[in-house]
């Protein structure tokens, strides 16, 4: 019997950051479960705060063994740049409060991972994750992007582990 890993996926966002849980067991993927948590107001720390709350309540409902968070993108707007930053600690943090090992991808490495190319649209991941998790019925972009990021290191994961193995 295959071991199976259940990985969460986390698109970090100030106002909205998703999250998707999958389980691997060999090349087969299920879908466990999704959504987008939202922060509202103003106040920077406060949102935060409140993003720390609830992706914890994920956690401790999920009970993921595994966690893939998506690099920030980086663009011209600094100041935007930098407050993104701030979600994607906060879904730093959670999964190491809890003892999940995190591993860090780049959206194109995702997108690879997942349609095959690594400069795909939203809607091609869209169309590969309702493709590789049937019946998922995913609505938001944020989940969207989540759950894929789940994928991707639900393909990767086993290799990794090989690779820390022999390492040592």
């Amino acid at each position: 019997m295959k071991q199976k890993l259940r990985v969460i996926g986390i698109d970090p966002g100030l106002r909205h950051t998703g999250w998707g849980v999958v389980e691997a067991a060999g090349s087969k993927l299920s879908h466990v479960a999704h959504g987008v948590i939202s922060a509202t107001g103003d106040d920077l720390a406060l949102r935060l705060h409140d993003l720390r709350m609830q992706l914890s309540a994920v956690f401790i409902q999920w009970s993921p063994e595994s966690a893939a968070v998506e690099h920030t993108f980086v663009n011209k707007d600094a100041v935007g740049t930098l407050k993104l930053a701030h979600a994607r600690a906060i879904a730093l943090l959670v999964p190491a409060e809890n003892g999940v090992p995190v591993a860090e991808y780049a959206p194109n490495a995702i997108k690879k991972a997942v349609v095959g190319v690594g400069h795909a649209d939203k809607a091609q991941v869209a169309h590969m994750v309702a493709m590789l998790l049937p019946g998922a019925n995913v609505k938001k972009a944020d989940a969207v992007d989540a759950l894929a990021a789940a994928i991707c290191h639900a393909h990767r994961a086993p290799a990794l582990d090989r690779m820390k193995a022999v390492a040592r």
